[in-house]
């Protein structure tokens, strides 16, 4: 079983993006295990423990967030799909500007 947490930074400015919900489905399924939104310092993290071997998708709602801060909405929700293939944390970092994004494994 594997721990699960991200964060998402507002690159155009330098800071923690607060407020975005994000939600941890398995792979190709509509049920979610869990949903949190980020804090002040733009980080969220999940109870659930995730099985090793398994594959799932993390969706930041960013589009409130991008109304808001940037004026504009290019990306209203990201996916990020990942493998659990250890009992490592997994974290999952977001980098988020105006119209680009990019994301990591983390620590």
């Amino acid at each position: 079983m594997s721990r699960l947490s991200c964060h998402v930074l507002d690159t155009s400015s330098g800071h923690p993006a607060a407020g975005i919900r994000v939600t941890v489905y398995p792979f190709n399924s509509q049920q979610p295990l869990a949903s949190e939104t980020t804090d002040a310092d733009g980080r969220a993290r999940f109870e659930t423990t995730l099985p090793i071997g398994e594959n799932y998708t993390l969706s930041f709602e960013v589009a409130d967030y991008c109304q808001h801060t940037f004026g504009a909405v290019f990306f209203p929700l990201i996916e990020v799909h990942f493998h659990v293939a250890d009992s490592r944390h997994h974290h999952v970092p977001v980098l988020l500007s105006p119209y680009s994004y990019s994301t990591y494994r983390g620590s």
